[in-house]
């Protein structure tokens, strides 16, 4: 993870994950995290949608350092990543498709 003027930027290596061409969206989740379910299903029909965009699923509670890092605070956590894996947009709870979409504008 390396920070450029306050901004965050994220690896392949660090996310367990190939990024996305045009964007990714990072969700952090735990096993027992129900809305984490709903999530999942979210973001996979959004980067289903959208060409170039990729999904990767972060086990939270597996990646304990990089939730340090990144200050998550509860499951489920969505980051949008630009092509260059720079944090554009970060979000907790469950989110609405429409709004996963809209946050998707900032990355590509």
């Amino acid at each position: 993870m390396s920070t450029e003027n306050g901004t965050v930027r994220l690896s392949e290596a660090e996310l367990g994950g190939a990024l996305g061409e045009r964007a990714t969206l990072v969700q952090f989740s735990t096993a027992f995290c129900q809305p984490c379910r709903a999530t999942r299903r979210v973001l996979a029909e959004v980067a289903g949608m959208v060409d170039g965009v990729a999904h990767i699923e972060v086990d939270a509670e597996e990646r304990l350092e990089l939730v340090r890092r990144l200050e998550i605070l509860r499951t489920p956590t969505v980051l949008v990543l630009d092509a260059g894996g720079r944090v554009v947009r970060r979000a907790a709870g469950m989110p609405r498709k429409a709004d996963v979409i809209a946050a998707l504008g900032w990355a590509v």
